[in-house]
């Protein structure tokens, strides 16, 4: 009888492990590392890994690139950390709250020699824990069992490897009967992914026809914009206006996708709007928390779609990358439905932004 964790329960403990400020040990080859994640990590456990060695802060070119850090590693940067260096300048470097208030955190010295494959395994780690894209990784040499003896979780970076970039299996929960304002033949799907991370929903309308393009929109979950009507984006106003055209057109397929913040996560996300009334538009924001313009994974709905029984659509979307996706992905987009909803005053430069720099049709 074998029940030791698999791989993908390794990870979702070390991503559980990182959110609480407990380091994980990473292994790849002959290399050991302890690693924590800059977001969550307490004085204690910084002292701790000072201990053990020199510990550098890794961080992205994205983060780099605002702290004028070499990025040697071409996508991440690997920081020395100086010798006086405390938990409140790890936070510093980590989170671009107050970089106007305190703007010289350097000189940085960027690490050139040495393979890079940990700390980058680190980065995704902590990216797909919702965690600020910062890590503390100190070098363990060869001593694995420095894990077992710290009941620290262990990581081999090269059985993770398929697993950190392959779509997690989703998992049909149940499906039951919502009867909705724009439509009483309402049904919920809920699919689980296989990784333990959140679960993705399909709200199918009416009895859409297998044989045709279902109208269906991939919408990212939005809490300010969906639940609390905010005038800071359009997502709630997309929201419902996909819900009335499926309503009136009697059938259609909206996929609810846990991908909040573009991918980042809420915390994230309200970081990112607190660097947005400090003058940085979102996507500038993003940059300077070290995250990419758009971290979600559209590989989602066009898996749930074909879970469904769907093969092409018709998709509700200003995103031509959502149709460029679905198209790689296997499903037909035989066209793309409009959806110029939510302007307001105040999100006026944010969907300029979006025209502008993410190539969103408005």
């Amino acid at each position: 009888m074998n029940l030791a964790p698999t791989i993908v329960e390794i990870l979702a403990r070390a991503r559980a492990d990182l959110r609480m400020g407990v380091p994980v040990v990473l292994v790849k080859g002959d290399a050991t590392a302890l690693v924590a994640a800059a977001e969550s990590l307490g004085a204690a456990r910084l002292a701790g890994m000072r201990a053990l060695g020199t510990p550098v802060i890794v961080i992205t070119a994205r983060r780099a690139e605002t702290l004028k850090a070499r990025a040697y590693d071409g996508d991440l940067a690997r920081l020395v950390l100086p010798g006086d260096a405390d938990i409140d300048w790890v936070s510093q470097v980590a989170d671009p709250a107050d970089d106007l208030v305190m703007p010289m955190k350097g000189p940085f010295r960027s690490l050139r020699d040495g393979d890079a494959g940990l700390a980058r395994a680190a980065i995704r780690l902590a990216k797909s824990a919702r965690l600020l894209p910062a890590v503390l990784l100190v070098d363990l040499g060869e001593a694995p069992e420095f894990a077992k003896d710290h009941a620290l979780t262990l990581v081999d970076i090269d059985a993770a490897a398929p697993e950190l970039d392959a779509l997690s299996p989703l998992h049909s929960v149940i499906s039951a009967r919502v009867p909705l304002q724009v439509s009483e033949a309402g049904r919920l799907h809920v699919f689980r992914p296989e990784d333990g991370s959140e679960e993705h929903y399909a709200v199918e309308i009416g009895q859409p026809s297998r044989d045709a393009p279902v109208l269906a929109r991939l919408h990212s979950a939005c809490f300010t914009g969906d639940l609390l009507g905010s005038l800071k984006c359009d997502c709630g106003a997309q929201l419902n206006a996909a819900l009335e055209r499926m309503g009136t057109e009697g059938a259609g397929v909206l996929l609810y996708l846990s991908q909040e913040g573009r991918g980042i996560g809420l915390a994230n996300k309200m970081r990112a709007y607190s660097l947005q009334d400090q003058g940085f538009d979102t996507v500038e924001a993003n940059h300077r928390l070290g995250f990419e313009d758009d971290e979600r994974d559209f590989r989602i709905g066009a898996e749930i779609l074909k879970r469904l029984g769907f093969a092409a659509t018709r998709l509700l979307t200003n995103n031509p990358a959502k149709v460029a996706m679905m198209q790689a992905n296997g499903i037909d987009v035989t066209e793309r439905v409009a959806l110029n909803v939510g302007l307001n005053p105040l999100n006026a430069k944010y969907l300029d932004t979006k025209a502008k720099k993410s190539g969103h049709i408005l």
